[in-house]
C-alpha cells in the first residue's frame, strides 16, 4: 500500500493551497480517509476525514470554515483544499487511511510521507 501525499509549498497568509493524495495497493473505495498535521514541536494532530462514500466529512475546529476534504474514488485520490490560510497552520500534512470508524486520534492502517506546508505571515 502506498500513499503519495502531494501538494504542499509556500504561500502567504490568506493564501490557498490543494493538497493530494494518491492512494494504490489497496480498495480505495472502502476506506475512511483522513488528513492529520504536525507541527514543530507538537504533537500530530487531526485535521480533516471522509467516510469511503464522500458523503460524510469531518473537520477539526482549528480548520471549519477554511479547509474542505474531498475525494475521487474513481481515481483514488483524496484532496485537501485549505483556504484562508494562517501562519499556525504551519505543518507536515499526512494522509491517512482507515478500514473501519473514522478516528481522530491517529489510529490509522495506512500512512502517507507527508508533505510540508509553510505558511508566512
Amino acid at each position: 500500500v502506498q500513499l503519495q501525499a502531494y501538494g504542499g509549498g509556500l504561500v502567504q497568509a490568506g493564501g490557498s493551497l490543494r493538497l493530494s493524495c494518491a492512494a494504490s495497493g489497496l480498495t480505495f473505495g472502502s476506506y475512511n480517509m483522513a488528513w492529520f498535521r504536525r507541527a514543530p514541536g507538537k504533537e500530530r494532530e487531526f485535521v480533516a476525514a471522509i467516510v469511503a462514500s464522500g458523503g460524510i466529512t469531518y473537520n477539526s475546529d482549528s480548520v471549519k470554515g477554511r479547509f474542505t476534504i474531498s475525494r475521487d474514488n474513481a481515481n483514488d485520490i483524496v484532496y485537501l483544499q485549505m483556504n484562508s490560510l494562517k501562519p499556525e497552520d504551519t505543518a507536515v500534512y499526512y494522509c491517512a487511511a482507515r478500514w473501519g470508524l473514522i478516528k481522530r486520534r491517529a489510529e490509522y492502517d495506512y500512512w502517507g510521507q507527508g508533505t510540508q506546508v509553510t505558511v508566512s505571515s
